[in-house]
């Protein structure tokens, strides 16, 4: 009875430290994701927006996301109101929760100790601390993805009953279609891997299996393209789909979000400019997955992500041999095989698809491969450990493995010394103990410093992951792109390599919007106002972040997207002072980076023009005349860029507002004049 409740306290123990992680310090103007929190305060005004994840309270234009990843947040401002606390509250209980999931999955699999080993690793995995702080869908999409392998895991036991088989395997399959609303295509990564692990199973009948998967395809079909179909039918007035290229939910799935990502810019949706686009002189063109690395087999070891998730990498490679080499003997049940087989292709073929992706890569994606990280290490540990304990010459590997693994960390750490630097010299340390301890050991009369050594390498392995995790949480420290883009460690992490961006840009690329550090302030070093890595494009570019951007030289907005400039605060009080009742108090043209702060911090209507990179045609020409025409438009704002070029050549956005409304001179308001302000009111 102790030795239960000891493991129930060490669970216990485990996630109140991962929420501690996740939640420490938020404070109620820590927004995260400026782009995401401006959308939650605008979905939480209507039915409509809350369904097509509106960023604007107008319904001009969605976010560039399906909305599942941002109602559990409209949830918690409907509870507690529109704060960043607020906003942030449902990452932290969700990372929380995948923890706790993760533990329930691998004790089923493999046993109490290796599922209270991958809990812990998974809850000291910097960048899904980094994540679970910020307001990005990976959280959600994790905790998702971590429930399914739950699921899997309940409908692969022989002692389940085959219709109740059918069930768990049937909610696995429709957690994965949640998944698919919260990030898209990336939540299918895993579905081979599901079909493969059930197959090997050996639960009931090849027949049986065979129509629980096609039962399980077609769950995973309609709890994933229920929500695409209703954007894509419906009957009346819908905001413009970000990100996509014809205003559809279908073309964001297959595009931006789906082969934009994996091939680049020939994958569509938003990816390049279309014909017509007229590319400014001086602009320069930043390649698409720059800041997760260059594509390749090591872009999860690189400097961007290396950091971030593979600490455990070299014993996850251990692992899996070990396991090729001896699961699939005879007398190792269906169980055992289906969970290697789920956690080690999960691994896998999501590390191989993102090693490989031509599209945008972040770094923060990687928190994807956390959960299976995790499992494979514990269960690889359980399998070394085994065979150290065995007669014969493979007792070798176990200290092999705790040496290579923490000289991987030794490498990581020597990247960038002046950060924390001091950890790898302590790893080396400790983990050497370890290895001693464990070489002394196999003597017979030394047998007590086999645990010795089996302590020392579980806290050497974990020492520098959790330095980097805590100094994140409790320090405040703001990677190179927080908020859009949140990364652990040093704040060269996430940039293309020791702080360096590509050519062209400027240290204002590097964030994206809202890209503020925590509370909102930007990282050192940065230059606040920049719109970021997505935003940063000019009026005439059109498309999403998924693809190449285009970086001109054009004045800022101020702010950091997050908090308004004292300039914006000046434009605020005056527009909403001279507005003369019009629906629309503001417009401001240039994307998120420009809107997001004057939605956050404001009740007055305004609209971002744009979408997330301003490049999105919505409004339309048309939607905009008939505003004025109305009196429902009162003022636009722009950054003074020149006017931009949308398809068939088109007259842009800019071009319109100059000949349609009255520049206001900046000694109206009180400004410098670095945004033009224009008045449409007649």
């Amino acid at each position: 009875m102790s030795r239960i409740r000891w493991r129930h306290w060490a669970l216990l123990a485990i996630c109140g430290l991962a929420a501690v992680l996740y939640g420490w310090a938020l404070s109620p103007q820590g927004w995260g994701n400026a782009y995401y929190s401006a959308a939650v305060k605008s979905m939480s005004q209507s039915f409509t927006h809350f369904l097509f994840a509106s960023f604007d309270p107008v319904g001009v234009v969605t976010v560039d996301k399906p909305p599942m990843g941002l109602w559990p947040q409209v949830l918690s401002v409907w509870i507690f109101g529109y704060t960043g606390w607020a906003v942030l509250l449902p990452q932290v209980l969700a990372g929380a929760a995948a923890v706790f999931l993760v533990h329930r999955t691998v004790r089923r699999w493999a046993g109490e100790q290796v599922a209270l080993l991958a809990a812990l690793v998974f809850a000291l995995t910097p960048i899904t601390v980094a994540i679970n702080r910020d307001n990005n869908p990976d959280t959600l999409l994790v905790l998702l993805l971590v429930g399914a392998a739950y699921a899997f895991t309940r409908a692969v036991q022989t002692e389940v009953a085959p219709g109740r088989r059918t069930r768990w395997l049937l909610l696995a399959a429709f957690l994965i279609g949640c998944g698919f609303l919260t990030k898209m295509l990336q939540a299918w990564i895993v579905l081979p891997v599901f079909v493969a692990a059930y197959l090997v199973a050996g639960v009931g009948t090849v027949r049986r299996r065979l129509l629980d998967l096609l039962a399980a395809a077609g769950v995973v079909v309609v709890s994933s393209f229920w929500w695409v179909a209703v954007v894509d039918l419906w009957p009346g007035e819908k905001p413009y789909i970000g990100g996509s290229t014809d205003g559809s939910a279908l073309d964001l799935v297959l595009g931006y979000n789906g082969l934009g990502r994996i091939f680049g810019r020939g994958g569509g949706g938003g990816g390049m400019p279309p014909p017509g686009v007229e590319v400014p002189s001086g602009a320069v063109m930043m390649g698409g997955g720059g800041f997760g690395g260059t594509a390749g087999p090591l872009r999860m070891f690189n400097e961007q992500n290396g950091g971030q998730i593979s600490w455990l990498l070299p014993l996850c490679a251990v692992a899996l041999v070990l396991a090729a080499a001896t699961v699939f003997r005879r007398g190792v049940s269906g169980q055992v095989r289906a969970g290697w087989v789920l956690w080690g292709g999960w691994l896998l073929v999501t590390g191989a698809v993102f090693s490989f992706a031509a599209g945008t890569f972040h770094p923060y994606y990687t928190t994807m491969l956390a959960p299976a990280v995790a499992a494979v290490s514990a269960a690889g540990a359980r399998e070394l450990w085994r065979r150290y304990r065995q007669p014969g010459f493979w007792w070798v590997l176990t200290p092999v493995a705790v040496a290579g693994t923490a000289a991987w960390a030794f490498v990581l750490v020597s990247r960038d010394i002046s950060w924390q630097g001091w950890a790898r010299w302590a790893t080396v340390a400790v983990a050497g103990i370890a290895v001693l301890a464990l070489v002394l050991g196999r003597l017979p009369r030394i047998v007590v410093a086999r645990r010795v050594g089996a302590v020392a390498a579980v806290a050497g392995l974990l020492l520098t992951p959790a330095v980097w995790s805590a100094e994140k949480a409790f320090a405040g420290t703001a990677g190179a792109m927080d908020g859009t883009n949140p990364t652990a460690g040093p704040e060269s992490a996430g940039r293309g390599g020791r702080g360096q961006l590509p050519p062209g840009a400027s240290g204002q690329d590097a964030g994206g919007p809202g890209a503020g550090g925590q509370g909102g302030q930007p990282p050192s070093g940065q230059a606040s106002g920049g719109q970021g890595s997505g935003s940063q494009r000019p009026d005439g570019a059109h498309g999403s972040a998924g693809g190449p951007r285009l970086v001109t030289g054009g004045r800022r907005f101020g702010g950091n997207g997050t908090t308004l400039s004292e300039e914006q605060k000046k434009i605020l009080a005056y527009t909403t002072a001279n507005s003369r009742g019009a629906e629309i108090v503001l417009a401001v043209e240039g994307g998120s980076a420009g809107a997001s702060p004057f939605l956050i911090n404001s009740d007055v209507t305004v609209v971002g023009m744009g979408g997330f990179s301003g490049g999105d045609p919505a409004p339309s020409l048309d939607q905009l005349s008939r505003w004025k025409a109305e009196g429902k438009l009162a003022f636009v704002l722009t950054d003074g860029a020149s006017g931009m070029r949308v398809r068939g050549g088109e007259t842009g956005r800019n071009t319109w507002i100059e000949q349609h409304c009255k520049l206001v001179e900046p000694s109206a308001y009180g400004g410098s004049g670095e945004q033009k302000l224009y008045s449409c009111l007649t």
